[in-house]
């Protein structure tokens, strides 16, 4: 009893340290980010690694084409799952046990999925493609990590790190599958499964890095800070104001990352089928979704610095006019035109990656560390159930109307974040000037 006693006493003089100190606070979040950093590196590799193959173990257990979107789909419904687990977890112990917790859980599922390549079991596949999507709902969650105790000017800068780090793995896995394939013949299991075995590997490494590294815990700290300020402040209308106005920012932040997401998944699914209809390789397509993959990625740094300089409101704005001119040009150029179709496809990307990060950042400034990690699983769920939404409607539109339709739709409907992030910036602005107001009254 004394022991525990102990720590707690020493554990609250560790926040108590950060909460009085600017200087610590900048350490931490500064260290935040390396870990953060090496976590996404793995993470990445995880996600891109097993992915790849999944659709082929699939297809080579049954022996039929039918099912070979059902892996996408469990891995979606895992993922938006997972999402809301990790979100939860984090808000009541923090982000260390939170996205350990989903990492961890993510390296099971891979795990399970090279059992089930071993025993030939669909069902267990299937099982295991579920919990696997744990591991990509951590990864996107992860993002929000380097944020907490990032200033106004500093977090759009933090997500974009993070943004960029998975990509340094989501560019290897891919690149290991043969080796992968040719270590797991080496050892008695299927090919097919060899990838799974290093997103297994790689998730698990993510996860202990987190256990081991993310201390103090900056979310928790985060809190601490918060619960300081807050002690100060006992005006009950300006405090009721302000969750008027977190509200509307959490709703803005949202309505551009689900939107930049319906309308990127519903393009970009559909276009190696459109390619292949104009008759180009799966070498040709291989390229272009490898140009945009990487415009989704890659640019991050910049678009967070962007974020931070001229504001969330006028790059959700410049998203949705990136996706209108993609839209545009994917419908109106000929599918035979490679350059072309590179081209849409990286606008496309650079218009998600630009409503991602400023909807993220809007997300951190709109919510407290008393409520903002179980609001980002929130938001995280939308944002996966958009994108499984957007990959399905897809191929009706298509079949219905057809790609040039398709890109127009999704160009038009981009447009609908203009209205909303500038109402979601006049209400910011009134509010904040009423809060001004009460302060000088009191």
């Amino acid at each position: 009893m004394k022991n525990r006693t102990k720590r707690a006493d020493t554990h609250s003089a560790l926040v108590q340290s950060y909460v009085s100190s600017l200087e610590k606070q900048q350490q931490l979040y500064k260290r935040t980010l390396i870990v953060v950093v090496l976590s996404q590196i793995f993470g990445g590799a995880g996600l891109a690694a097993g992915i790849t193959v999944g659709a082929l173990i699939a297809q080579n257990m049954l022996g039929t084409d039918s099912v070979t979107g059902l892996p996408t789909a469990l891995f979606t419904l895992g993922s938006a799952g997972a999402a809301l687990l990790v979100g939860r977890l984090s808000q009541h112990y923090g982000r260390r046990s939170g996205l350990a917790a989903g990492f961890l859980i993510g390296g099971a599922g891979a795990i399970g999925v090279v059992l089930s390549a071993l025993t030939n079991n669909i069902y267990l596949l299937f099982v295991s493609l579920l919990i696997y999507g744990a591991g990509s709902a951590t990864n996107l969650q992860a993002r929000y990590a380097g944020a907490d105790l990032a200033t106004n000017k500093q977090r759009a800068k933090a997500i974009s790190v993070a943004m960029v780090s998975t990509t340094l793995g989501a560019v290897a896995g891919p690149n290991l599958v043969g080796v992968m394939g040719g270590v797991a013949e080496s050892i008695g299991i299927p090919s097919l499964a060899g990838p799974f075995l290093l997103a297994a590997a790689a998730y698990i490494l993510a996860g202990l890095i987190l256990l081991a590294f993310l201390r103090p815990d900056p979310l928790l700290i985060a809190k601490a800070i918060n619960e300081q300020k807050a002690a100060s402040q006992s005006n009950k209308e300006r405090q009721s104001t302000r969750l008027t106005l977190n509200k509307r920012g959490v709703f803005a932040g949202a309505a551009v990352m689900i939107l930049t997401q319906f309308v990127m998944t519903a393009i970009m699914t559909m276009t190696p089928i459109h390619m292949g209809h104009h008759g180009h390789s799966l070498q040709a397509v291989g390229l272009v979704i490898g140009f945009h993959i990487g415009a989704m990625f890659l640019p991050s740094l910049v678009t967070g610095y962007l974020v931070d300089k001229i504001g969330r409101v006028k790059m959700a704005i410049g998203s949705a006019v990136t996706l209108l001119v993609t839209g545009i040009l994917a419908a109106s150029g000929s599918g035979e035109s490679m350059a072309m179709l590179v081209i849409s496809l990286i606008l496309l990307g650079l218009g998600w990656n630009f409503g991602l990060i400023s909807g993220t950042a809007m997300i951190v400034d709109a919510t407290s560390p008393s409520n903002r990690a179980k609001t980002q699983g929130s938001v995280d769920v939308g944002i996966a159930l958009s994108g499984a939404l957007g990959g399905g409607l897809s191929g009706v539109i298509v079949a219905q109307s057809s790609y040039a339709a398709l890109s127009i739709f999704g160009g038009l409907l981009a447009l609908l974040l203009i209205p909303i992030v500038i109402r979601a910036s006049i209400d910011r602005k009134k509010t904040s000037s009423q809060l001004d107001t009460s302060k000088k009254t009191i």
